[in-house]
């Protein structure tokens, strides 16, 4: 009877926690001893700041050797230290096995990760598994910046039944990156937002950044952004940490770095403010419509060298004519105020699109 209780308790208090914004969830990148659980859930529940303790305990490494997670003994460490601290738990899951056993030490919320989610055919195990259970289920980005597949692991696991579901950004793996350790591509994660709306958005700059010190400026863009919440990872000694060591911190500097985090509001009830924005929204909006009709002019004369080509068999790209138009372009933007990586997006867009339509009439 008491555990029954218990169990309803504990169901009240993960459904507050995921109603409150902004959500903040911590813990270990790994459970590693029931020692450091306990004394690191300690520590984080003091700080009065965190709503949602998380742990690995099945570890998914790119190569073998690596510590792969204490495995499911770890599950009665997480339940103890939430019998201390009164806070749910969420670990993640990757097969069905570990679904029922997360489900058996009653852990209060599950998330799928990016090895997972980038695969259809695990989603779907885990959905299954998910079947008839009331649990809440966070959903991180494939590790390839790929929406439909994230897109697709949300659809699968609201399939199985799940309500109340969640997305991570965690950044994605990208070549050529080196400023962090997963790109964070934010506008796939604001297209993920803009497809599910109603759906919590919640930021991991742990995983994104992948060490201490860009920390606190990757989590305040998130809530710039109007993320609905962090997952960071928290450790009571990061230095001698089985995993991720160089992106973990203590308790107290989790707690530093929330206090420090400028939160903002998506709204604010002010008349003025709102007339004052929408008159600047709409010049936005002539701005936007004046650039779409010079872009459409652009490419209608694309299509007339396109057919000058056609007719002299000259190929459609020319290297010396694209690197003068992006120098020119780099010049002409700096004086302007552009960065040279918008720039180089928004010319790379319009050079595509120009190929496509001198294609159409190459092959016409």
């Amino acid at each position: 009877m008491e555990a029954t209780i218990a169990a309803t308790s504990m169901k009240e208090v993960t459904n507050n926690a995921w109603k409150k914004r902004p959500l903040i969830i911590s813990g270990p990148c790994s459970a590693e001893t029931e020692e450091q659980v306990l004394a690191t859930a300690t520590q984080l529940a003091k700080t009065g700041k965190v709503d949602v303790m998380r742990a690995g305990i099945w570890k998914p490494r790119t190569r073998p050797g690596s510590f792969e997670g204490i495995g499911t003994k770890g599950l009665a460490w997480l339940q103890k230290a939430r019998e201390i601290t009164k806070i749910p738990w969420a670990v993640e899951v990757a097969t069905a096995k570990q679904v029922e056993d997360a489900l058996h030490f009653d852990i209060d919320v599950l998330w799928i990760g990016a090895r997972t989610t980038v695969n259809p055919f695990s989603v779907q195990e885990v959905a299954d598994a998910l079947k008839g259970v009331d649990v809440p289920v966070l959903i991180k980005n494939p590790i390839n910046p790929d929406l439909e597949l994230w897109q697709g692991a949300v659809e699968r696991v609201a399939k199985a039944g799940i309500k109340n579901i969640g997305l991570i950004h965690r950044g994605f793996s990208s070549y050529g990156n080196t400023e962090y350790r997963n790109a964070p591509m934010w506008h796939l994660a604001i297209e993920m937002k803009r497809r599910f709306p109603d759906m919590m958005l919640i930021n991991d700059p742990s995983h994104i950044s992948g060490r201490r010190d860009i920390l606190l400026d990757v989590a305040q863009k998130a809530i710039d952004l109007d993320y609905d919440g962090l997952i960071i990872e928290s450790h009571v000694d990061p230095d001698n940490a089985w995993s991720d060591a160089k992106q973990q911190i203590t308790p107290a500097r989790l707690a530093e770095m929330l206090d420090a985090i400028h939160w903002r509001k998506e709204d604010v009830d002010n008349k003025e403010l709102h007339d004052n924005m929408e008159k600047l929204r709409q010049q936005i909006n002539q701005l936007d419509d004046e650039l779409m009709q010079v872009l459409s002019q652009r490419m209608k004369v694309a299509e007339k060298i396109g057919q000058y080509k056609k007719e002299n068999n000259i190929t459609i790209l020319q290297t010396n004519r694209w690197n003068a138009i992006l120098e020119r372009a780099y010049a002409k933007g700096e004086k302007l105020g552009l960065s040279k990586e918008f720039v180089t997006k928004y010319f790379d867009a319009i050079h595509m699109e120009s190929i496509n339509h001198q294609n159409k009439i190459m092959n016409s």
